[in-house]
């Protein structure tokens, strides 16, 4: 039995916001957009992987989440430490660049971290942490 990682989930609070980043800034294709408004969910994924997806939607969509639930969620998002993803680049200092160049907030530069890792990290619009790391 063979097991794929196939979709992981980042919440939204700007569905445009959020296809900029993901689609312009980082070059990933539109795979579905449905729903309307802040009721959005947009799958992208990077061109040459169709079998992987990040699925961008509202973040507490299900009517059972309580108004105390709705207000931890969106005040750690606001933080920073709701969603996060990592990612991998073979050019690190590029993609850090391209993505500096926009208007997404720089958590850390190009670093290598002791663990024997080079990585940068960036907020999103909605606040998720991404992670990139460099392939080598």
């Amino acid at each position: 039995m063979g097991i794929t990682i196939h979709t992981t989930v980042l919440p939204h609070l700007d569905p445009e916001a959020s296809l900029a980043f993901y689609r312009d800034t980082l070059g990933f294709e539109v795979r579905t957009d449905v729903g309307r408004g802040s009721m959005r969910w947009i799958t992208v994924g990077p061109v040459d992987q169709p079998e992987t997806c990040i699925l961008l939607g509202p973040p507490v969509p299900d009517p059972g989440v309580t108004d105390a639930e709705r207000s931890t969620i969106t005040e750690m998002m606001a933080k920073g430490t709701y969603g996060w993803i990592m990612l991998a680049s073979d050019d690190l200092d590029a993609t850090f660049d391209r993505v500096q160049a926009t208007d997404a907030e720089v958590v850390q530069e190009p670093t290598e971290q002791p663990y024997g890792i080079r990585d940068c990290a960036f907020r999103d619009p909605a606040g998720n942490l991404v992670r990139i790391q460099e392939v080598r």
